[in-house]
Formats: structure tokens, C-alpha cells, sequence
């Protein structure tokens, strides 16, 4: 009976990683944005990138230079099996309970979008998941606990704002239950050792994030919290970036990746951003001392305005990629696999139209989702899992809201979170289903 239980469990979770991988499937290729370009580079060379860390890279090398099939299935199965785990925490996992959560999230989410897009983003809320599990585990035994450390730790590991998505959790998580606090911190202490090990054989710097402070002075400057600085400190102080105080670009990506930008036009490095690191570090250190209102007030409205931000589609589209994927794609992998990327939908313009449909139904769901999650907290009912979902959901808007800019891709890579605990708490209603006893009885005969 436990075999066939197991084997029952195992069908059940590839079933769901399936469904979780339906708009790959219907896009003919697994979905991919223009920075997919540097973690492939990654994964096919020893390569460090000035604003990545060397952590999502290596996992893309599971395409084992085939096919970038393989680590976006990787990824299906992954979050599959941590939905699993869930409800197997409290020993109610059955795999009908597994289908019917699958179909909901495949058809009323956006879990499956970014479970189908190479790109880090689907970690955010594993991050969260794997979190809630290692600190309330439950009925789970020693070896789910170890792999949950493990993916934990390369989930934190694998983006910069995972960090701060951990941290959060860890916070509620310390106030509901101060003892399981070392287990769940595990994860991110050691992800943290990664970053800086990385960073110094690639870097040569003992730091979380190298040149950080590119991004930060970006965002701050996007916010009009520099041009002040510069007016009162230029040309006294010799910037570099006293040239730009009457041009500042006035949307943060304009002044990182525009070819004619700031951080683009600086002569001190093949890399514009690594030469303007250290003027942006001590340009950085004068906004938080001369500016800390300014500052607090954009970080609290683009958090705000975050929040709000969890539509998908700004990954969909062909922008960009027939210059940055194609270009990898061509330098790593088969012919076979370029022709499978010409063929799919997003190439052509055409995913978009295919997510169109479902925009509606994911906004009610999110809505509702929201609204239960907040009755289940009042009602502490599942109280313990709805708040740290909601701390996973306000830590991810701050780090990616006010300290990079708010863009729908990132609320909407965890905003789907909320539809977990009430789904859960109807799931359990559902029967579970018990052997006959006749067929027991047979069983125990056969012995």
C-alpha cells in the first residue's frame, strides 16, 4: 500500500508540474526575457556579470548544452513538489487534493508564467514556501527538511531581492514562534556565505552586491532625490555625474542600460557601470545624508505602488531577444535549438495574445485570494502561513519597488501566493480517499 501511495504521490506532483508548464507548452519553448541572455552565458562559461549574482546561472546548465527545456522543467517540478509539501506538512496531502490545487493555480494564476520563464523570479515564492515549511515542518520527515534547506538556500541565493524576501519572512516568523527561527535563518546565512564567495573569486570584493550602488543611485535619481545633491555639491566635488545634473534621466532603467545614459557613457571601464561604481558609492552616502526624507518618501511610494503592480505580461513579448537570446542560443546550443525558439509564439509577437484571456480571471482571483487571507488571519485560522505569505508579498515590494522600480513582473512573480491559504483550507474539506475493506482484507491475507 505505501508503494502504491508513493507511486500515486509521484504522478501526481508531475501532473501538476505539467499544468504549471502549460504556457511553455502552448508557447512551443519555455519563455525567456532579454537577461535570460547573461544567466545563459553563465551557465555555458565562468562567467560573472556586474549586476548578477553567479548563483541562477550555474542552475541553467542543467540544458546540459541541449536544451533549455530541461531547467524550466527543473523548475516546474520544483514548485510542484514544494506545493506538495505543503498540506504533506500537516499529513493531508492526497494526490486529488494536488490536482485540484494544480488546476486552480494553472488556470487562475500566474504561477505558471513564471514557472515557465527562465529567469529567477519563480524563486521569489519558493523562497517564501520553503521558508514557512523549515520553520512550522510538521509532519515532514528528515530528508524533506534537508532538501528544503537546500532550495531554500540557492532560492535566496539566486537574486539579490530573495535576500530581503527571506528577511522579511524571518521577521514574522521570529515574532510567532522565536525558536524555529535558527532553522529558517539557516538558508539564508549560508546563501549569504555564496554570495560573498562568489563575489570575491569573480570580483575580487568581499561584498553582497558589487556594484550595487549603481542601481541604488539609478533609482534615487529616477525618485529626483540627486539632482539637489548635485546642485549643491557641483562642480566643487569633480563627478563625473556634475555633467549630467541638468539631464538626469528621469526613469531609473533610461539612466542604467540607455546607450547614451549616464551609466552607459562613462569612460573609466569597458563596463560603464563598474567604472562609475565608485562615484556612485559616495554619491549614494550624500542623498541618505542630505536627502533621508526625499529618499523614505519614494521608497514608500514605490513600495506602495508596487503592491499594486501584478499583471502579467511585461516578460511576453519579443523585445530585445533576437539580439540577446538568439545570440546565446546560437553561440552554445544546436541549430535545433534555434529553430525551436524562431518557431514559438513569443518570438512572433504572438504570447501575449495568448495571456490576454486570462487577465481578468487572475485579477478577481488575486483579489479574492486577498480578501480571504485577511478573514483566515482574523479568524487565526492558518493564521501562522497567511502572515508569512503576506510578509513574503510587502518584503518583495519593498526590495524590488523602492530599491529597484516598480514593474508588474516582479509583484506579480509572488502576488499569487495569497490564493494558497484559503485554497488550502477548502482543499481539506475534500475527501480523502480510504481502502476498502475488503481489500484490506486481502491484503493483510496475502501476508
Amino acid at each position: 500500500m505505501g508503494q502504491v501511495r508513493s507511486v500515486q504521490a509521484a504522478a501526481s506532483v508531475l501532473a501538476v508540474a505539467l499544468m504549471l508548464a502549460w504556457p511553455a507548452l502552448v508557447n512551443v519553448y519555455p519563455i525567456v526575457f532579454s537577461d535570460t541572455y547573461a544567466f545563459i552565458d553563465q551557465a555555458s562559461r565562468p562567467l560573472m556579470v556586474w549586476d548578477k549574482p553567479w548563483t541562477y546561472g550555474p542552475f541553467l546548465a542543467l540544458h546540459g548544452g541541449t536544451t533549455l527545456w530541461l531547467p524550466m522543467a527543473g523548475q516546474a517540478l520544483i514548485l510542484s513538489h514544494l506545493l506538495w509539501l505543503l498540506p504533506a506538512s500537516r499529513a493531508a496531502a492526497t494526490p486529488l487534493r494536488h490536482l485540484l490545487l494544480g488546476v486552480l493555480l494553472a488556470a487562475g494564476s500566474a504561477a505558471p508564467w513564471f514557472a515557465s520563464l527562465l529567469m529567477p523570479d519563480v524563486f521569489a515564492p519558493v523562497t517564501v514556501i520553503a521558508l514557512y515549511l523549515l520553520a512550522f515542518p510538521g509532519a515532514l520527515g528528515a530528508w524533506q527538511r534537508g532538501w528544503l534547506a537546500g532550495l531554500a538556500t540557492a532560492a535566496i541565493a539566486f537574486h539579490l531581492s530573495h535576500l530581503i524576501v527571506a528577511a522579511g519572512c524571518l521577521a514574522v516568523i521570529l515574532a510567532m514562534q522565536p525558536r524555529a527561527v535558527p532553522r529558517a535563518a539557516l538558508p539564508l546565512g549560508l546563501a549569504l556565505v555564496i554570495l560573498l564567495v562568489t563575489n570575491v573569486i569573480g570580483h575580487s570584493r568581499l561584498t553582497i552586491s558589487p556594484y550595487g550602488a549603481v542601481h541604488a543611485l539609478a533609482r534615487m535619481a529616477a525618485d529626483g532625490n540627486v539632482a539637489p545633491v548635485l546642485t549643491r555639491e557641483c562642480p566643487a566635488r569633480g563627478w563625473y555625474l556634475c555633467a549630467w545634473r541638468d539631464r538626469l534621466p528621469t526613469d531609473s532603467d533610461a539612466f542604467l542600460w540607455a546607450p547614451d545614459g549616464p551609466v552607459s557613457s562613462h569612460p573609466g571601464h569597458a563596463i560603464g557601470a563598474i567604472g562609475f561604481a565608485a562615484e556612485a558609492d559616495v554619491i549614494v552616502g550624500q542623498v541618505l545624508r542630505q536627502e533621508p526624507l526625499g529618499v523614505l518618501r519614494a521608497a514608500l511610494a514605490n513600495t506602495a505602488r508596487q503592491l499594486l503592480l501584478v499583471t502579467v505580461g511585461d516578460t511576453l513579448g519579443p523585445d530585445w531577444l533576437d539580439v540577446t537570446v538568439l545570440k546565446a542560443l546560437r553561440a552554445y546550443f544546436p541549430p535545433e535549438e534555434q529553430a525551436r525558439f524562431l518557431a514559438a509564439r513569443q518570438i512572433n509577437g504572438k504570447l501575449p495574445g495568448v495571456a490576454a484571456p486570462f487577465l481578468p480571471l487572475l485579477a478577481a482571483l488575486l483579489l479574492l485570494g486577498t480578501v480571504a487571507s485577511v478573514a483566515l488571519i482574523l479568524s487565526r485560522a492558518d493564521r501562522r502561513f497567511t502572515l508569512v505569505v503576506l510578509a513574503g508579498l510587502l518584503a518583495n515590494a519593498v526590495a524590488t519597488g523602492a530599491l529597484s522600480g516598480p514593474h508588474d513582473r516582479y509583484q506579480a512573480r509572488i502576488a499569487w501566493l495569497v490564493l494558497l491559504p484559503p485554497a488550502l483550507a477548502l482543499l481539506r474539506s475534500v475527501p480523502t480517499p480510504r481502502p476498502r475493506p475488503e481489500t484490506c482484507g486481502r491484503v493483510a491475507r496475502s501476508r
